[in-house]
């Protein structure tokens, strides 16, 4: 047993390594001169600078599209969280029939794939005059992740002891203040594991910025470093500090809720 444990620790330990490495190599390359870069990628640098990253802010515009992509995440997870919870509270308390359908519905929204529906979305934000909107952006990502929205709250309502809403009725608690002072706070561990993946999506997406904006003034961060990604030249000292000032504050925000993702992910493993 214990040569067993030690075969799976040098296992892990070599699967973090194979995970860590490309991070490491973005970071150090990131710090490296292009001439440097040009003459040994491989290699460990001759001079560190900070030219690159000097460079990579003012040519993708950081601390606007920073600020636009902060934005525009917070609002969809608000939305998200607000929306999905909602309409999940009815799907976890009744058992009629349309509740399932409802749910089944939802549930099927988890299997389109965005490619799917940027055309007719394009049109539709068209018609609404919406396009290169950031509130346009916000409904997209809001219908985009109310799916997994409702997937995440349902089940989690469901194991809600129906008691407290009877206490809070008793109380004189109509159905709406009932659910956002005595249901919703009860949700705040699967909320956090939403937040973070809703996050994740809206911060990390690439598609939806580039066909529905076309001010960068307006864009996002990842938007406007993919501009960087010449179709003839690549430049890997422009590319390399761009992609890590767009992931530092998704590492930030993963450092903040990391425990409510755990608590999330572990609720109602127990009961």
């Amino acid at each position: 047993m214990k040569l067993r444990g030690r075969v799976l620790d040098v296992l892990l330990v070599l699967a973090a390594l194979v995970f860590i490495a490309p991070f490491l190599f973005t970071l150090i390359a990131s710090f490296r001169t292009p001439a440097d870069l040009a003459r040994d990628p491989l290699g460990w640098p001759d001079a560190l600078t900070l030219a690159n990253y000097r460079a990579s802010i003012g040519q993708i515009r950081y601390l606007s599209s920073a600020l636009n992509t902060i934005v525009l995440t917070l609002a969809s997870c608000v939305a998200v969280s607000v929306l999905g919870a909602l309409a999940s509270y009815p799907l976890g308390r009744f058992t009629a029939r349309w509740t399932s359908v409802a749910y089944r519905l939802f549930a099927v929204g988890l299997t389109v794939p965005v490619f799917v529906v940027i055309g007719p979305l394009y049109l539709l934000m068209r018609d609404l005059h919406l396009l290169d909107n950031r509130l346009g952006l916000v409904i997209i990502y809001t219908a985009l992740n109310l799916p997994v929205s409702v997937f995440f709250y349902t089940s989690f309502v469901r194991q809600i002891p129906v008691e407290l809403e009877e206490a809070a009725a008793i109380d004189g608690c109509g159905p709406l203040r009932t659910f956002f002072t005595v249901v919703f706070p009860l949700l705040r561990p699967i909320t956090g594991t939403l937040l973070t993946f809703v996050s994740l999506q809206v911060w990390n997406n690439l598609v939806i910025p580039l066909v529905f904006l076309q001010d960068p003034a307006k864009s996002t961060v990842m938007a406007n470093a993919y501009s960087l990604a010449d179709p003839h030249t690549l430049q890997p000292a422009q590319l390399f500090p761009a992609a890590l000032l767009g992931a530092l504050p998704l590492f930030l925000l993963f450092l903040i809720f990391q425990r409510q993702v755990i608590q999330g992910m572990t609720a109602g493993a127990v009961k």
